[in-house]
């Protein structure tokens, strides 16, 4: 009997395959997913911020876990706190001037403290020497400048009494026993935790008007992980859409097996090879990159990136369909690192004559294949093809399968002719030997 079921069903699965993207939470229809998308994927570009009193030891973000710091001993941070040269207005302008279009900030990283005036803790700026909410300016300066803005929000909470220790918790057993857990966990009640939760994102996405982009994080399923069902993941979907229906979520609640359970996919310091996919369909994505190795400020941290680097990131995003998240760390008195000025300063010159081969553009067609040393990205509206020369040609450059595509051929950021002819189906461009000053040179197709 029992096998005669499973033919049956192996069968009807047949007739009507099963996939986990056909359920779905119901808050709107595909079509309206599209249209809130629609200014993030021609954007392309943004401004994420770590900042937290992890600031003031200035070791990495996740220092109170990396160094198994109980409450007690991170309570100088909280009592120390007072980032008195925080101008959020220059934040803003830095951000704008550097080419991005919308700002997405922590107001709770995993230690648990609160950048916002949340009348649900004492552990919050309000209560620092800082004395104030500190959210609440930046919105409003960040959307003076005209930016769109999100909120970074940390699922886990290192501070919380209720939220229960775990594999990421700082406090995490040496021999990662059942007993040990149990025992560390008497007391604590993750379904307060929630509740919690529930509370401060409700205060977020109520008491500062519009909000673009709710950037949660994250999830680790599995033994001593923590996952869907802890968040209540479904439920925070519906409610933070019904209190912001044209809000954009992350994908980091643990809700792939839903097709609406996130609205893009976030790989983190990672170049990705190809656009990524989630049940067989391709997704809106967005890589989340730092200018150094860590995400707040880390004052002896070397690995810093060249300007050609983060570029070689925001185009090798676009050109992939994708977006680029790139992070400032800022100091424990409120100011942006000096080498993620010059960093911001560096990428502001390049996009002042070089956006549009980054805002509204996309992968360019598979019919177009880009030779090495190139990077294509492709503005479907105008149909224009951008050519980022990463490796400087010597002297022509050959574009395969283009040659009777095009119509006018120049340098984007001076608008100077290039020559070219064809041989056969290729483009072939004449390049000037001297390689222009600009950090990547990028050649524009006006295609017939």
């Amino acid at each position: 009997m029992k096998r005669h079921f499973l033919l049956l069903f192996a069968a009807l699965c047949l007739l009507q395959p099963f996939s986990y993207a056909q359920k779905r939470i119901g808050y709107e229809t595909p079509d309206k997913q599209q249209k809130r998308l629609a200014w993030w994927t021609h954007d392309r570009f943004g401004m994420f911020i770590h900042w937290g009193l992890y600031a003031l030891p200035a070791r990495h973000e996740w220092v109170k876990k990396r160094e198994k710091l109980t409450n007690e001993d991170y309570q100088k941070y909280f009592d120390q706190f007072n980032p008195d040269l925080y101008n959020p207005k220059e934040w803003a302008r830095m951000a704008k001037a550097a080419g991005m279009k919308y700002a997405v900030i922590t107001t709770k990283h995993h230690e648990g403290f609160c950048l916002f005036d949340s009348k649900y803790t004492d552990y919050k700026a309000t209560k620092t020497p800082a004395g104030k909410d500190l959210i609440k300016e930046w919105v409003n300066a960040f959307r003076a400048e005209g930016l769109k803005v999100g909120f970074y929000y940390s699922l886990l909470d290192w501070h919380h009494p209720d939220y229960t220790i775990d594999l990421r918790h700082p406090q995490q057993p040496e021999n990662d026993s059942d007993s040990a857990y149990a025992r560390l966990n008497q007391g604590r009640d993750m379904s307060r935790y929630r509740q919690y939760m529930y509370n401060q994102i409700k205060e977020l996405l109520t008491n500062y008007g519009k909000i673009d982009i709710m950037w949660l994080d994250f999830s680790f399923p599995g033994k001593n992980g923590k996952g869907h069902d802890d968040w209540g993941s479904v439920d925070l979907m519906k409610m933070m859409h019904k209190l912001q229906p044209g809000i954009l979520v992350d994908n980091r609640l643990d809700l792939n097996d839903y097709e609406d359970g996130f609205d893009f996919v976030t790989p983190e310091q990672v170049m990705v090879s190809e656009w990524p996919v989630v049940n067989g369909k391709k997704v809106a994505w967005e890589t989340c990159q730092t200018f150094s190795g860590s995400w707040g400020y880390y004052r002896d941290e070397e690995s810093w990136k060249s300007p050609e680097q983060l570029l070689g990131i925001l185009i090798g995003s676009v050109s992939k369909g994708g977006n680029l998240l790139l992070n400032v760390g800022p100091t424990a008195r409120g100011l942006f690192d000096y080498r993620a000025q010059n960093a911001l300063k560096a990428i502001g010159e390049w996009m002042a004559v070089n956006s549009a081969s980054v805002y509204g553009c996309t992968q360019a067609p598979d019919e177009f294949k880009a030779p090495s040393g190139v990077l294509y990205t492709y503005n479907p509206e105008k149909k224009r093809l951008y050519v980022h020369l990463t490796v400087w040609p010597l002297n022509k450059l050959v574009l395969p399968g283009l040659y009777g595509k095009v119509k006018y051929v120049q340098f984007l950021h001076d608008n100077s002719e290039i020559k070219y002819l064809g041989k056969e189906n290729d483009l072939i461009l004449n390049i000037p030997l001297k390689k222009p000053p600009v950090e990547i040179p990028v050649v524009e197709l006006t295609l017939k």
